[in-house]
């Protein structure tokens, strides 16, 4: 039970992946998890534009999750030390999780249903 979005990126990722290997090319895939990055601020700004008739109670519940993730990320050097493990490696693993949360999540993905998942993300 792999969200929608997450089984496109997957899939398009494993179908280069198969598509390209015969080249000598290797696909991998990086999952992040929260990273303190200037990103969370910029979607809050943009997110203003939502904050009318229907959008404004979801659009506020998710300016604090995105400020309450960034107080707990981490730093954006475990991405940049993650893609230089993966691209370093002689036989690089197909998928890479780092940072705040990433293994956690991917974890509670595997055991939850679509329904349970998107609870827990929507209340996090």
């Amino acid at each position: 039970m792999v969200p929608r979005q997450q089984i496109r990126f997957e899939g398009l990722s494993d179908a280069l992946r198969n598509e390209v290997r015969p080249f000598g090319v290797d696909v991998i895939v990086i999952e992040p998890g929260a990273i303190k990055t200037e990103w969370g601020g910029i979607a809050v700004e943009n997110m203003q534009a939502s904050v009318s008739a229907p959008y404004a109670e979801i659009a506020q519940k998710t300016a604090q999750r995105f400020a309450k993730s960034g107080e707990h990320g981490s730093d954006p050097q475990v991405i940049a030390d993650l893609i230089m493990q993966a691209i370093s490696a002689d036989k690089p693993a197909t998928r890479y999780a780092g940072g705040a949360f990433a293994e956690q999540m991917l974890e509670a993905r595997k055991h939850m249903s679509d329904e349970e998942f998107d609870a827990m993300i929507t209340n996090f």
